[in-house]
């Protein structure tokens, strides 16, 4: 697990457009947008120690809730992008996922996004960080605080 006090150098999840990604325009099909963000979670939770092979191997399953998007730009064939992943919810059974993808040469804000989840075992049943991940539980809450205060200095 990444340590508490270096939690504000994850870096972002960076990829190129690609082809297929794009309509005939050239331009991304909107659907493509959720895939990136759960291909930025999952290099997040990499970053954090927390990956999600081993997770699962352990009996965690994180199933989405709900996922929202909001289209700021169009992100193109060629372009290279780069999504900003944070936790933005923790309960101790759910969890919250807030994504900017931002165009990576220019910083220009392509969407918005957040993705919601809770934590089960493997025998579907809701999973309680704090008795049974303590130490997982106690990083997530800073997690949570980092990006609080990241975000409460942005308004």
């Amino acid at each position: 697990m990444i340590a508490i006090e270096d939690i504000d150098k994850i870096e972002p999840y960076v990829r190129p457009v690609f082809y297929y990604e794009t309509d005939r325009m050239g331009i991304v099909h909107h659907s493509n947008y959720i895939r990136w963000m759960e291909e930025a979670r999952m290099d997040w939770m990499d970053k954090i120690g927390w990956n999600y092979k081993h997770i699962e191997d352990e009996g965690i399953i994180i199933p989405v809730l709900g996922v929202s998007t909001q289209y700021k730009t169009m992100s193109r064939y060629g372009d290279t992008i780069e999504i900003h992943t944070y936790l933005s919810e923790y309960t101790g059974v759910r969890v919250g996922f807030f994504y900017e993808i931002c165009d990576k040469e220019t910083g220009e804000l392509r969407c918005l996004g957040t993705s919601s989840h809770c934590l089960l075992d493997s025998d579907n049943k809701i999973l309680f960080m704090k008795k049974q991940y303590p130490e997982e539980d106690k990083l997530f809450k800073a997690l949570l605080k980092e990006y609080k205060e990241k975000h409460e200095k942005k308004k």
